[in-house]
């Protein structure tokens, strides 16, 4: 299940802290420096678009985030990205809220496509977006990332 990210939640996971009362997967969802760099960015693309942040939600426990990572671009396209806490790895968790995600795109009349990045070396988000009906529409090398594969989905 998502559930909308507010600054308050990105507050309480970067203390340490369960958000809204709820548990935090073993382990943290994600460095405190990364939830940092996640909340900078829901306020930044907050700033044109809302919703743009999701907790993954699971049994009570909040076990990933799944947001937009750029402001909608092309009008409407979104370009999605996600990301599941280790200790919760392997266990379909990313597919069901990239599947969860593509639902809210579906009842919002601003996306017409999803767009996503992985490494080209990351199998296990790949197969994440062709669960969820992605192809692979091409490549790009990113300063930070390196090779990554482009993926695209019409909703």
């Amino acid at each position: 299940m998502l559930i909308e990210a507010t600054d308050a939640h990105f507050a309480a996971l970067i203390a340490g802290e369960s958000p809204d009362g709820l548990a935090v997967a073993e382990g943290g969802v994600e460095a405190p420096e990364v939830l940092a760099m996640l909340r900078g960015l829901s306020a930044q693309v907050g700033e044109s678009f809302h919703p743009n942040a999701w907790m993954i939600v699971e049994d009570g426990e909040v076990v990933g985030l799944t947001s937009l990572v750029r402001t909608p671009y092309v009008g409407d396209t979104v370009m999605i990205g996600y990301g599941v806490a280790a200790s919760r790895r392997q266990r379909g968790i990313a597919r069901r809220a990239v599947a969860d995600l593509l639902a809210w795109a579906r009842g919002d009349h601003r996306v017409k496509t999803v767009t996503a990045e992985t490494s080209i070396h990351n199998g296990p988000s790949q197969r994440v977006l062709e669960a969820n009906g992605f192809e692979r529409t091409g490549e790009r090398t990113d300063e930070e990332d390196g090779e990554l594969f482009c993926w695209s989905v019409g909703v």
